[in-house]
C-alpha cells in the first residue's frame, strides 16, 4: 500500500461520468484529482478547467506520471479493456466504469494482469455502496426478512435519442448494475428469460427497454426492468427503485426519495442518491482498498458473471426462451 497521505488520482476520459467521480475525489478526504486526459482534447481541457487540475496531452503522458498512483477509467466500453490494461502496465492502481468489458474474456484478462501485478482493480459497481442496499443485504444475511421471495430492480428514465446514441442497449448499459445488484444482494442465478423492444427511438437499431424473469440458486425469484424509452409519472414512480421480499420483511430503495428540481446530464432532475452512491464507491476504493488493502464490495469475479448473465440473456432474447447459466436450457 502507498504510504503518501495524499493518493494521486488520475482520470482517462472526461464524459458525463467523470463529474460525479470528479465530486467524488474532491470531497475525499486523502485524495487528490490530478488530471485527466480524453480524446477530444478541448473536452479534455474543458474538464480539467472544471475540475482544476492538469489536461493531459496523451493517456501515455498521464499514466507516465508518478504521482498518480490511481487511475479511473471513463472510457467509452469498448475502451475498457485497452485503457484498464495499460493502467495496470504501467503500475497504477484501477476503477474501471461498468461495465467492465465488452465480453467476459476481456474482464477475466483484466482480473489476471492485477494479480500478476499485485495491483487493485475493481469494477464501478457503484450502487451496492449505498447505505440503503448494504443495509438491505445484512438484513438477508442475518434472515431478519425471512425466506427470500422476490427481488426487483426497476430503472425507467427517458433518455432522448442524441444522449442514446452515446451508449449501446439498455440490455449492456443499465442491466449491469441490476447484475451485480441481485448478486450482492440474493447470491447467483439458476436461469433466465428475456425480452426487448424499441419504443420511442427512430434512428437508432438498439433496445431502449429490456426486461428479464430470473431464478435464483435460492429458489428465490427476481425480475428487471431497463428502459430508456420513458419516464414513470405515476403516484409512486418506479424510476430506480429496488425491492426485496422476504417471507419476514421487505426492504425499498428508490431514487424518488431524494429529488433536486434542475437537470442533470440526461435526466431532467437531480437524484442525489446516485452521486452518494458514487461517492460512496470512491472513498470505500481510495480509504480502505487502496490504503489499508481491504476488499472491494464487487470484484473483478462479479464482473465477471455479471456479464456472463448479460451474454445470457442477449442469448434468450435471440433464441425466445430460458437460458441456464453456465449451459443452454434443455
Amino acid at each position: 500500500m502507498f504510504s503518501s497521505k495524499t493518493l494521486g488520482v488520475g482520470f482517462l476520459g472526461a464524459g458525463d461520468v467523470a463529474d460525479q467521480h470528479a465530486r467524488a475525489v474532491l470531497a475525499c478526504k486523502g485524495a487528490e484529482l490530478k488530471g485527466l486526459w480524453n480524446r477530444t482534447a478541448s473536452r479534455g481541457a474543458a474538464k480539467a478547467a472544471q475540475f482544476k487540475c492538469r489536461s493531459y496531452n496523451s493517456h501515455e503522458e498521464l499514466l507516465g506520471d508518478s504521482s498518480i498512483e490511481v487511475v479511473f477509467v471513463l472510457t467509452n466500453l469498448e475502451t475498457h479493456f485497452h485503457y484498464a490494461s495499460l493502467a495496470l502496465e504501467a503500475g497504477k492502481h484501477v476503477l474501471v466504469e461498468k461495465p467492465v468489458g465488452t465480453s467476459t474474456e476481456e474482464i477475466r484478462k483484466i482480473k489476471c494482469l492485477a494479480e500478476e501485478r499485485g495491483l487493485i482493480c475493481i469494477p464501478g459497481h457503484n450502487y451496492i455502496y449505498e447505505e440503503g442496499i448494504t443495509r438491505t443485504r445484512d438484513l438477508i444475511e442475518r434472515g431478519d426478512l425471512g425466506k427470500l421471495v422476490s427481488v426487483y430492480v426497476l430503472y425507467n428514465i427517458h433518455h432522448a435519442e442524441e444522449v442514446a446514441r452515446r451508449f449501446p442497449g439498455v440490455i449492456r448499459q443499465i442491466l449491469t448494475h441490476h447484475c451485480y445488484i441481485l448478486l450482492f444482494l440474493a447470491g447467483s442465478v439458476k436461469r433466465l428469460c428475456a425480452l426487448k423492444s424499441i419504443r420511442h427511438y427512430e434512428n437508432l437499431d438498439r433496445e431502449d427497454i429490456a426486461m428479464v424473469n430470473l431464478e435464483l440458486n435460492n429458489g428465490a425469484l427476481a425480475h428487471f426492468c431497463a428502459s430508456f424509452a420513458a419516464d414513470d409519472h405515476s403516484s409512486d414512480p418506479w424510476t430506480v427503485q429496488i425491492r426485496v421480499i422476504g417471507t419476514g420483511g421487505s426492504t425499498r430503495y428508490s431514487y424518488r426519495d431524494w429529488v433536486v428540481l434542475a437537470p442533470q446530464a440526461a435526466h431532467s432532475q437531480t437524484y442525489t442518491a446516485y452521486f452518494e452512491s458514487i461517492r460512496n464507491e470512491v472513498d470505500f476504493f481510495l480509504n480502505r482498498c487502496v490504503r489499508k488493502g481491504e476488499a472491494p464490495l464487487s470484484t473483478l469475479e462479479d464482473a465477471i458473471v455479471a456479464q456472463e448473465m448479460i451474454e445470457k440473456m442477449e442469448a434468450s432474447v435471440l433464441q425466445g426462451r430460458i437460458i441456464e447459466m453456465g449451459k443452454e436450457s434443455k
